[in-house]
């Protein structure tokens, strides 16, 4: 890691010594807006003017407590991850019998499965990107988020959704493989818009993190270890060879809805593996908590910049 008493003023690029994850609480105007499209009360081109506006107020916001990256608070999603992966080739929106599990709450019962071969023709992300960047201005960086490779394998390959990608492959290399192309297609996408600052956000790992999740995996005859390593696989695959000015960065979440979690358990168990992905700049982990484990697991992250989450948003 960088010396951590080097001046804040001395970085550049992203991460800053102090920075944030890039998904924001959304604010009531928001929240009314996209409930009356859900009901015909509004029109698209509607809830898109209230989009913009609490963007542009959010990206001033940010702006003023002297960030010097922003984001667009992933306002336009209904999701951190399905909306990203529902703009790929070859995958379809489907409901779901039950939603994903966090303490004591469980979501609306969506998921992202595959209809075909995926690829990446075009996505609206891209479009949103160029409305933050035009925001953001001169000053500041603007910052894209969207959900890993590592997540979109993980959500195929979820029990309900197995069947269908065994459908389109007939291997996983082969899945894996089409899933970083088109998610190399998609950040080069980001690239010509203008985008410097990408992050992959991940769950994948706080799951892998989790003793009881490591010990059921173990239990059904399934290599957690080995699952490790494919999640860096995809990963590293769908960053390899991308302009030398761009920096990517990987943000490690424990999980958060309606400020519950999902997982907990240090990092050691992956982090030699975690760490050892090529072509990620820096990290932003999660360690809120004592649910998160210590600092020890960060001796393997060598020269990388890390970015520590110490402050949450699920408390006030």
């Amino acid at each position: 890691m960088s010396n951590p008493f080097e001046s804040a003023k001395q970085r550049t690029v992203t991460p800053f010594r102090h920075d944030m994850v890039g998904s924001f609480l959304r604010p009531q105007a928001l929240k009314e807006a996209r409930a009356r499209f859900v009901n015909h009360e509004i029109s698209a081109d509607e809830l898109k003017e209230v989009e913009d506006r609490e963007i542009i107020k959010l990206v001033e916001k940010q702006k003023l407590v002297g960030l010097r990256a922003v984001t667009d608070g992933e306002f336009r999603r209904s999701w951190w991850h399905l909306d990203f992966m529902w703009g790929l080739d070859g995958v379809e929106k489907v409901t779901t019998e039950s939603g994903y599990r966090f303490q004591g709450e469980e979501t609306r019962a969506e998921t992202a499965r595959l209809s075909g071969k995926i690829g990446f023709s075009h996505h609206p992300f891209v479009e949103h990107f160029k409305f933050l960047k035009n925001a953001a201005g001169d000053g500041v960086i603007a910052r894209q988020t969207i959900p890993s490779p590592a997540q979109f394998l993980a959500e195929l390959q979820r029990g309900e959704n197995k069947a269908s990608t065994e459908a389109c492959y007939s291997n996983t290399d082969e899945l894996v493989q089409d899933i970083a192309k088109a998610y190399k297609a998609a950040i080069l996408a980001f690239y010509e818009a203008g985008c410097r600052s990408l992050q992959l956000d991940d769950c994948t790992w706080g799951m892998l993190c989790d003793k009881n999740y490591w010990e059921a995996r173990q239990q059904e005859g399934i290599d957690a270890a080995g699952i490790a390593k494919l999640y860096a696989r995809v990963n590293e695959q769908a960053i390899a060879g991308l302009p030398e000015d761009l920096i990517i960065t990987a943000h490690v979440c424990r999980g958060n809805y309606h400020s519950t979690w999902a997982s907990s358990g240090g990092y050691e168990p992956v982090a030699e593996t975690l760490f050892g992905i090529d072509h990620i700049s820096a990290y932003y982990l999660e360690f809120d908590t004592d649910r998160a484990g210590d600092f020890a697991p960060l001796r393997f992250a060598n020269d990388r910049q890390v970015v520590l989450g110490l402050h949450s948003s699920k408390f006030g």
